[in-house]
């Protein structure tokens, strides 16, 4: 028995618009149901991340979005932000910025992320969103099962290391399937994604994505390393002697 592509396209189609519509329909309920007024989308602007932001302002502009300036971005982000930020109206966006003093502190010449890159993420990411997110009862984030071995099976929903309510609303998309939203919707890309870049975090520690490997496969090239920590290390006061800091020791 043979299948048409005509048949292929149409359960294609149907699939990305059961996808879509769970996304919105779980999104606007903890947008405008369970957690409204409590509730934040964290956003890194990169290069998937104009869907999610998309989604979200069309439910309501006014919801918070945080977004990490570690001090260590590409121009290109930072303009792409901006200019998101103003197509799609956002009206609360919240750059979170790490502490001026820890940074002077423990990281004065600017490479802590050549030396120990674990330790330079919990100084520029974990810590900075702890603080934001703190008036919080839940939060919003973009990460897709395809992306990585390691978040092949997150949920739609689960609970941080602190006990928030924390939505995967994209988490069974494809890269298809965001490339068809994008298009659709007629959203620009991240200026770096046709430079082959899959996924942009850092200036330092991002790289176009390697042929044949997964899309982070870019971030922390040559490390052991595949998270920044802010869905892993959230909950912690520190991570051991790597983390020499006044007050943050490992309990």
């Amino acid at each position: 028995m043979s299948i048409a592509l005509a048949d292929i396209e149409i359960a294609v189609g149907a699939e990305e618009t059961a996808l879509e519509e769970s996304a919105q329909a779980l999104l606007e309920q903890a947008i405008r149901g369970e957690f409204k007024g409590r509730i934040a989308l964290v956003s890194s602007f990169g290069a998937e991340a104009a869907v999610l932001l998309h989604m979200v302002a069309a439910i309501d502009p006014a919801t918070p979005v945080l977004f990490l300036d570690t001090g260590k971005l590409f121009d290109q982000t930072l303009a792409y932000r901006d200019a998101l930020a103003k197509r799609l109206r956002l009206s609360d966006l919240r750059v979170l910025r790490p502490d001026p003093a820890v940074l002077n502190n423990h990281d004065g010449d600017g490479t802590l992320w050549f030396r120990d890159a674990d330790a330079c993420c919990f100084l520029r990411k974990v810590e900075p969103l702890r603080r934001g997110l703190a008036p919080f009862a839940a939060w919003i984030n973009g990460r897709k099962r395809f992306q990585t071995a390691e978040r092949a099976g997150i949920a739609l929903r689960e609970a941080d290391a602190e006990g928030r309510v924390k939505f995967n609303p994209l988490a069974g998309w494809g890269p298809q399937y965001l490339a068809g939203y994008m298009a659709r919707h007629d959203l620009p890309a991240h200026p770096l994604v046709a430079e082959g870049y899959a996924s942009i975090g850092c200036a330092p520690c991002s790289t176009p994505a390697v042929p044949g490997r997964d899309a982070r496969s870019g971030r922390w090239q040559g490390r052991d390393k595949t998270e920044c920590g802010i869905h892993t290390n959230l909950g912690r006061p520190g991570l051991g002697e790597s983390l020499p800091f006044p007050g943050f020791k490992e309990e």
